[in-house]
């Protein structure tokens, strides 16, 4: 608001004063009021609106349990979601599915093994695919469409060597994966920030190209890419470029602002809603998960974020 600045000497409170004063107050209310006005607007503009925010459909959207979990529970968090027009709450334990079944949701991705002992390395490789064999038979018995996988940390493994033990791996279990109708949605991980869940330095599929390479080397429908445009972005940029040359290997995508991975708001440099349309452009059919770790309110935040991505 413009503020009208005057100079009234306090010597006195004759009735010229008086009148200058009130002179004042009118001038700088016939300043102010505009200003108040196009205040309250835009306050108005910002404030979250009733009902869903996801109303044109074109874009699937889901929330990612984890980021949001301190605020409500697994019980909870599907009426946020179908509050805010969303299909779908994923990485949530199986037996939450058939609660959100009831309330009308699925849960797009399931979890399974860990990003830290991934089928990089042979000693993990067992372990990993015995859990992913079990979730594939639940997510295939609860029609829920894709389960998550990892390469793993480096720990000393060469890259080369990395992605051969991981073709060798994924080839055991694809296979099941086709005879279930269920896709393995391979996740590339940003290794720069050295952040708590922000980033995962010694990750090995830590670049999108790495990825699809081994994913194409794997050579089956059943395992494609988790496409994080907050990862992509700080490891490769470039992102609707990469949408468009990847566009056959994106099994699910995952939202988050950047730096931060925060909210998908003007504090971050990532521009969602032609991100979004160049997934539409492109025949994407799968979920978008908001994972963005909420630094105010996390309703307010989720609100805007889907908004924002029902292009």
């Amino acid at each position: 608001m413009k503020s009208v600045n005057v100079e009234i000497s306090a010597s006195s409170d004759s009735p010229s004063r008086r009148k200058m004063l009130q002179a004042t107050a009118a001038a700088a209310m016939a300043i102010a009021t505009p200003a108040l006005a196009a205040e309250r607007e835009t306050a108005k503009a910002d404030a979250p609106a009733e009902g869903p925010a996801a109303t044109r459909g074109n874009i699937k959207q889901s929330l990612v349990h984890w980021c949001y979990s301190k605020y409500w529970n697994e019980e909870a968090i599907g009426p946020v979601a179908k509050g805010l027009g969303c299909a779908s709450v994923e990485l949530i334990d199986p037996k939450h599915w058939d609660t959100l079944k009831k309330a009308g949701l699925t849960c797009a991705i399931a979890g399974s093994h860990g990003f830290t002992e991934g089928m990089n390395n042979p000693k993990y490789q067992d372990k990993c695919l015995e859990i992913l064999r079990s979730r594939i038979d639940e997510c295939s018995s609860a029609g829920v469409p894709s389960v998550i996988t990892f390469t793993g940390m480096r720990d000393g493994i060469p890259d080369d060597v990395g992605m051969d033990n991981c073709v060798k791996a994924y080839k055991r279990i694809v296979g099941w994966a086709e005879a279930k109708r269920v896709t393995i949605c391979l996740e590339m991980l940003n290794s720069r920030v050295n952040a708590t869940m922000k980033g995962h330095p010694g990750y090995q599929g830590d670049h999108t190209d790495y990825c699809i390479e081994l994913i194409k080397r794997v050579g089956s429908e059943r395992l494609k890419l988790l496409f994080d445009i907050y990862h992509v972005q700080i490891m490769d940029g470039d992102v609707i470029n990469r949408i468009k040359q990847h566009k056959d290997y994106i099994g699910h995508v995952h939202t988050a602002g950047n730096p931060g991975r925060g909210e998908l708001d003007d504090k971050q440099e990532i521009n969602y809603p032609p991100i979004m349309r160049a997934l539409l452009d492109v025949g994407y059919k799968g979920y978008v998960g908001q994972e963005f770790i909420p630094t105010r309110d996390p309703l307010t935040g989720l609100r805007e974020a889907v908004s924002l991505c029902d292009v």
